[in-house]
């Protein structure tokens, strides 16, 4: 079958070198007056939020966990189920005293769509529940699309996925690399050679749909938070597949920066007489430990070599999170990238270097761990962004 025809991309503004981004910074909140409907959509939002976390209530109970009275629940409620997103399940199984009351819960009447942008060589994305589970996927090959053309894949890839959604899709969620600003707008991606690309209003453009994007380092960061049991409120993601980055996690609240461009560790000098880089210095961490990298120096050395190759990896990279875990009290670090590099020697001697550098009350309470290989960590941190801005639930 022909695929349907797609507007012309317009062409994203020449690329600027490496860091030469915008320094364009946050403006603070405008401080205004609460309003009615500001109230009731964080009361909403609570009711969602706290069935979404606690599971199946009755009304009452929603009452007394969210603080709300029982009639401004009743409405809630009503409304909420008017809008599919809440469903009454009939009375709670087993004997109490009195009426059983009826519970309600969330109803899994819409889908979410996302999308991982961070491959060198394609672009995936899956259609998800609200619980995060893979209703379907899809993935496109890059095939060294740059610029306009990339753009023109994501939205392809994006068409391809709602096609697969069985529900209404409730928004579009995107990690993608890059410096990305808080309208979804990429400032810059080398590698894609994209600059200035409003990325999120493309997309909503495009479908009709609410699209936000977000780094996919800050993303991954978000998933490790939300869907991968972790109990730290203070963390970071560290991931080495293509360059290296960070995603931080500080009081339960993704840290982006003033610049959109928190987590950037990868071009921290760990070598002042070290290889040059592409960014202009000298010795960066990038130039150590990068997937690519890393794995041309081991083709280059014998394998009785190679674990300590792995090891000194391993050690520059925890002598660079030492200085930040001790500024921040970080909880957690989580390491991703391909299994047979993050695994074994690099993470034990990061493990090791990061603790010897940090006083006792960090290292302490300090776990180090790996989910290299979690092929999904992007996917559902740009479900986390959807729910997040449309359901306010995490």
């Amino acid at each position: 079958m022909a695929e349907p025809s797609t507007p012309a991309v317009q062409p994203v503004p020449p690329q600027r070198g490496l860091f030469q981004v915008s320094s364009a910074r946050r403006s603070p909140p405008e401080r205004t007056k609460a309003r009615t409907q500001d109230s009731r959509v964080h009361n909403r939002s609570l009711v969602l939020a706290t069935l979404y976390h606690q599971g199946p209530m009755s009304r009452s109970e929603l009452a007394r966990d969210s603080g709300l009275t029982a009639p401004t629940i009743s409405a809630l409620v009503a409304e909420l189920e008017s809008d599919g997103l809440v469903t009454d399940i009939g009375p709670r199984k087993g004997s109490r005293p009195g009426k059983p009351a009826n519970l309600v819960r969330i109803e899994d009447a819409v889908n979410l769509v996302v999308l991982d942008l961070s491959h060198s060589d394609r672009f995936t994305g899956a259609v998800l529940d609200l619980r995060g589970e893979v209703v379907g996927r899809a993935e496109i090959p890059l095939g060294g699309a740059l610029g306009a053309a990339a753009t023109e894949l994501v939205l392809r890839l994006a068409a391809e996925l709602l096609a697969l959604a069985p529900r209404q899709v409730l928004g579009i969620g995107v990690g993608s690399p890059g410096i990305i600003d808080d309208t979804g707008t990429v400032r810059h991606a080398a590698h894609l050679e994209w600059s200035q690309l409003p990325l999120a209003e493309r997309l909503t453009e495009r479908f009709g749909i609410p699209a936000y994007v977000g780094n996919d380092i800050n993303v991954a960061a978000l998933a490790v938070l939300h869907f991968r049991s972790t109990q730290a409120q203070n963390l970071m993601v560290v991931a080495i597949e293509h360059g290296v980055g960070a995603g931080l996690v500080v009081g339960g609240e993704l840290v982006e920066g003033e610049q959109f461009a928190a987590g950037e560790i990868g071009h921290i000098t760990v070598d002042e007489d070290g290889e040059p880089c592409v960014c202009g210095r000298r010795g960066c961490l990038d130039l150590l430990i990068d997937a690519a990298h890393l794995r041309a120096r081991l083709a280059r050395t014998a394998e009785a070599g190679r674990p300590a190759v792995r090891t000194a990896a391993g050690r520059a990279l925890g002598a660079v999170l030492a200085p930040i875990l001790s500024a921040l009290n970080l909880n957690e670090v989580v390491l991703t990238g391909p299994a047979e590099l993050v695994e074994g020697e690099f993470l034990k001697a990061v493990t090791a270097t990061a603790r010897a550098r940090t006083l006792p009350p960090i290292s302490a309470s300090l776990t180090i761990r790996s989910l290299a290989g979690d092929a999904d960590l992007i996917l559902l941190g740009g479900a986390c962004l959807v729910l997040s801005a449309e359901l306010g639930v995490l």
